[in-house]
């Protein structure tokens, strides 16, 4: 069985956010919408899938008419429309291409070329929305929509904001046009505009229960033996999305090994620490996978510390050389052995 594709833009399947998905709908049937709604929790929990599902109801509802759900038809145009983002009422506001990609993605446009899911992740994009886009915004809510439907604009993430970009947004929600929907995710809402904060309703997702990230997983993810489902289930905290980049990076496999090296401290096998150690060293990639296992790792194994104090003091010292070895550049395979063996003596 092949995967299921779960970009949040084509997925209509949302489990663990009933009680979010009905607030804004009994706002909907009570005509008191606000115009901007922020939508907020941990990453890969489901926020761009609901927002993308909150915006493809907008469009496709009959003005005065009560809904008792969401969901609109998978195969109809509006669906398809939103999922290309082609829809005329209908805008996402994100991170754009650097120049020299977006030319690529024109070039391949223009020569007929297949651009696909897989030719997009591989372009970079800028590092902020610069405020341009934003402004490119007002243009568009300012006109009149398509058939006098909603105008909505999701914007994934707000984080990615830089203050000039954020304090034209904030005019956008200060006076909003009429019949407009400004849909923002972010996954760390603390960092926004408090004003921004404060002109927009609150969805405050929380993370998915394990058996439902299991569920997804056995989804999303048929190949999976049901022991993987289970292990990936109780480490990724919550999140479907970090489950299956975890799933589609063996991440299993090496956080089994950590708990081996560090629940055996100075007993551990030494070609295991020294291939654990290689593997972190791998590329950024599996740095990166390996700092947020060994502190998931942390996090599990604080509670059953026999000395939590000593357990707590050498994570501390942990996320400090994890820390200066990506900033410093520093070698990362002694970098891993030094956290490995620190957590292990705790341990």
């Amino acid at each position: 069985m092949a995967d299921e594709a779960v970009y949040p833009y084509m997925n209509p399947y949302l489990i663990g956010h009933e009680a979010e998905e009905k607030l804004f709908l009994t706002a909907y049937n009570a005509q008191a919408l606000h115009h901007g709604w922020l939508i907020t929790g941990d990453e890969g929990i489901g926020k761009a899938t609901l927002a993308y599902k909150i915006a493809r109801f907008l469009l496709a509802a009959e003005p005065g008419k009560v809904y008792n759900s969401l969901d609109i038809a998978v195969d109809s145009d509006i669906y398809a429309q939103v999922a290309q983002k082609s829809h005329p009422d209908f805008r996402v506001l994100e991170r754009d291409y650097i120049d020299t990609d977006k030319k690529k993605l024109i070039k391949a446009i223009n020569q007929g070329e297949t651009v696909d899911e897989e030719m997009k992740q591989g372009l970079k994009r800028s590092a902020v929305i610069k405020v341009e886009d934003v402004r490119n915004m007002v243009e568009f809510l300012g006109k009149k929509s398509f058939n006098d439907s909603w105008r909505v604009v999701l914007v994934d993430s707000a984080d990615d904001l830089n203050p000039s970009s954020a304090n034209a947004l904030l005019k956008i929600l200060e006076e909003p046009p009429h019949k407009s929907i400004l849909l923002l995710i972010s996954h760390n809402p603390g960092r926004l505009l408090p004003t921004i904060r404060s002109r927009c309703a609150k969805l405050a997702l929380k993370p998915l229960q394990e058996g439902q990230v299991a569920s997804l997983l056995r989804r999303y993810k048929p190949a999976l033996a049901e022991r993987e489902v289970q292990g990936l289930a109780k480490i990724a905290g919550g999140s479907i999305g970090r489950a299956i980049r975890y799933a589609d990076n063996d991440a299993l496999a090496m956080y089994e090994n950590i708990k081996v090296v560090c629940f055996a401290g100075s007993r551990c096998d030494g070609r295991l620490l020294l291939d654990l150690a290689s593997e972190a060293a791998g590329d950024e990639d599996c740095w990166e996978l390996f700092a947020e296992l060994m502190c998931r790792f942390v996090r599990e194994a604080l509670p059953g510390a026999q000395q939590p104090r000593d357990l707590y003091a050498a994570y501390e010292a942990a996320l400090k050389v994890l820390d200066e070895t990506t900033r410093l550049n520093m070698d990362k395979k002694l970098a891993a052995l030094q956290v490995l063996s620190g957590i292990g003596s705790a341990c």
